[in-house]
C-alpha cells in the first residue's frame, strides 16, 4: 500500500506543479485568434512536449546531475527552494517568473507556434516539474518503480491534454474568481510538497538531523 501511496502522491504533486488551470487564461489569450481545430492541435502538441520532456527528464536525471556533480540531496533542497517560489506565486495571485518571464510571454504572442515555447516549455514542463520527477525517481529501489513513474506522468499529460482540450469550457464555467480559488488551493499544496521535500534534503546532507 505505501508503494501505491508513493505514486498517488506523485500524480497529485505533478498535477500541482504544472496546474492546468493556471495555463488556461495563458492558453486561451495565446490562441484567441486561432479556430477550435488548431486550439486543440496546440493543446495535443504542449501535453505531448510536456509529456516527452519529463520523461526523458526523469530517465536521463541522474547522469545530468554526475556531469553536473550535483548531489540528489542538494538537487533536493533546490527543487524544494524552486518549488516553494512557485508556491508563493499562486497563493499571492502573482505570475509565476520561475516559469516564464513577462519578456518571454510576450515574445511568444507573435510567434506562430506556442506550443513548445513558452507553453509547455517553460510554463508547464518548467524546473519545478523537472526537478521533481527526477527526484522522484531515485525514491525507491523496486523493480518496476521507474515504469510506474512514466506512467505517472503519461497520466498527469493526460489529464493536461483533457483540461486544455475544454480550456473555453473551463473558463466560462469557473470564471476568473474560480481559477483564483483553485490556483491557491493548488498553492498551499504545493508550500507543503516544497517543505518536505527540502526536509529530506536537508536531512541527507546533515544526517545529525535524523
Amino acid at each position: 500500500m505505501e508503494s501505491w501511496t508513493e505514486y498517488t502522491r506523485l500524480i497529485t504533486a505533478l498535477l500541482v506543479i504544472l496546474d492546468p488551470f493556471a495555463a488556461i487564461p495563458i492558453f486561451l489569450a495565446f490562441t484567441k485568434e486561432y479556430s477550435t481545430h488548431e486550439r486543440a492541435r496546440v493543446g495535443s502538441i504542449t501535453a505531448f512536449t510536456v509529456a516527452l520532456v519529463l520523461v526523458i527528464s526523469a530517465v536521463a536525471g541522474e547522469t545530468l546531475l554526475r556531469w553536473m556533480g550535483t548531489s540528489l540531496a542538494s538537487f533536493r533542497v533546490g527543487g524544494g527552494i524552486v518549488l516553494l517560489l512557485m508556491s508563493l506565486s499562486l497563493l499571492r495571485g502573482q505570475p509565476d517568473l520561475v516559469r516564464a518571464t513577462p519578456t518571454e510571454s510576450q515574445e511568444a504572442l507573435s510567434k506562430s507556434s506556442i506550443a513548445v515555447v513558452p507553453l509547455a516549455i517553460p510554463l508547464l514542463a518548467g524546473p519545478g516539474a523537472i526537478s521533481t520527477v527526477i527526484i522522484a525517481m531515485h525514491r525507491s529501489d523496486a523493480e518496476f518503480h521507474w515504469l510506474l513513474v512514466i506512467v505517472c506522468i503519461l497520466l498527469v499529460s493526460a489529464v493536461l491534454w483533457v483540461v486544455l482540450r475544454l480550456a473555453s469550457r473551463i473558463s466560462s464555467v469557473l470564471g476568473t474568481i474560480g481559477l483564483n480559488i483553485i490556483n491557491r488551493l493548488f498553492g498551499l499544496i504545493l508550500a507543503a510538497i516544497a517543505v518536505e521535500i527540502m526536509a529530506n534534503g536537508m536531512k541527507q546532507l546533515f544526517p545529525g538531523l535524523n
